[in-house]
Order: structure tokens, then sequence, then C-alpha cells
């Protein structure tokens, strides 16, 4: 029977156990370290629009005009999609607020903020959210094109941009289409203070977007004697 050859036990050396000590003790020091400091951890925070109420003209009463109406959702172009708060450092750059991220989709809240402003107008016997399972006589449909921050040397500003249109789904015809765009000096430069500005610039831009509107649609309806 062939025998193997006994293997020869090498005991480390008293340097090379020391330096493996170190190492270990180092290690475990930088994990008990990142776990039990939270303090160097910065978590998000998170904002939504608060869209004041506006206030139609008591000088012009409202008048329906046409029947029913629903509001899809607006659209946004991709950036505006990623959850976080969009600033533009220069005329061709865009940039997000890593740690500012929103707290509902602002496409909802410009949505809504449109139905309530058109069901305060009172241009049409009903407006709803559109879910594709009614059959009312207008579908509404637009984009959030602009909610964003700008920075231009000490200067910084919101702009806010809508557009939409208007189809009469019985005959396919586009009857209205018009965009609002509102531009707002940030007075106190900081997140929240960006994001005040921002739901006031939006509240402006639907109202002047239904002011479009409002006036287009009383011209396409004789007026009752």
């Amino acid at each position: 029977m062939r025998r193997e050859p006994k293997q020869k036990c090498v005991k480390p050396s008293p340097t090379s156990v020391s330096m493996r000590k170190i190492a270990v003790t180092f290690a475990l020091g930088a994990f008990i370290g990142l776990g039990g400091c939270t303090g160097g951890i910065r978590y998000p925070s998170y904002y939504v629009l608060n869209v004041p109420q506006q206030h139609a003209s008591p000088s012009v009463p409202p008048r329906r005009v046409l029947g029913s109406a629903a509001v899809r959702e607006l659209s946004a172009p991709r950036f505006l999609n990623e959850g976080s708060i969009v600033y533009r450092p220069g005329p061709e750059q865009l940039d997000y607020y890593p740690y500012a991220l929103w707290a509902e989709d602002p496409r909802r809240i410009a949505t809504e903020t449109l139905i309530r402003e058109l069901q305060e107008r009172g241009l049409f016997e009903s407006v709803d959210f559109y879910d594709g399972r009614q059959s009312p006589d207008c579908l509404i449909t637009g984009s959030l094109d602009h909610l964003e921050e700008f920075d231009e040397k000490s200067n910084v500003s919101v702009e806010v941009g809508l557009s939409a249109r208007i189809i009469n789904l019985r005959s396919g015809e586009v009857i209205w289409r018009g965009t609002s765009i509102k531009t707002v000096k940030v007075g106190k430069r900081s997140v929240p203070g960006v994001v005040s500005e921002m739901s006031s610039g939006l509240g402006d831009a639907v109202s002047s977007l239904v002011d479009s509107m409002q006036e287009r649609l009383l011209a396409l309806t004789p007026s009752s004697k």
C-alpha cells in the first residue's frame, strides 16, 4: 500500500498573527461605527404641492355652455416623472435634488387642480376625472410641461407650464387648445420655499388656462337673453 507523505505543520509567525488581529479589529470597529452611528446617514425629505384655491371674478357669473366633461390625467416630460424636484443651474442644464422627493405625483395634483377649477367655473354640466369608462360629451387632455426651479446667478425662480385641449367626442373636433406658463420669483432660497412658489405658480397657471378656455367656450355659444 502506498503511503501518503506526511504534511508538515507550519506554525504562523508571531508577526502574521498580530497583523490578522489588527485587520479583524479594524473591520469590526468600522462595522460597529457604521451601524451604531446614524448621524452620518441622510434620509430624503418628501414634499407635496399645496395649491391655493383660486377664486373666479364675481363679475363673471358661471354659465354652463356645454354638457359633461372628463379630464384625463395630465402627462409630463420624462424629467418630471423621476420623483425628484428638478432644478436648472443653467439654461441648458438640468439636475435633481437627490434628497428632495415628491410625496405625490405632481401630474395628479395638477389634474385635480384643473378639475376643481373647472367645477367652480361651471362651464360644464359636470366635470370628472376620466377613467376610461365614462361617455362624456367632451374630453380634456393635456400635459404638465414645466415644474422646475431656475437658477440665474443670485436670482432663483420657478417656472410652471401647462397645455391642454378640449375634444368634442361626438364630432371628434378639437374645440379649444391653449397653454399657460407662469414664472414666480423665489423669496426664500430653500427647498420648502421653492415648493411653496411652485404651488402658487401651478394655481395661477391653471387659472389662466381656464380663463382662455372660458373665453373660447362662451364665444362658441350664443348668449341667451
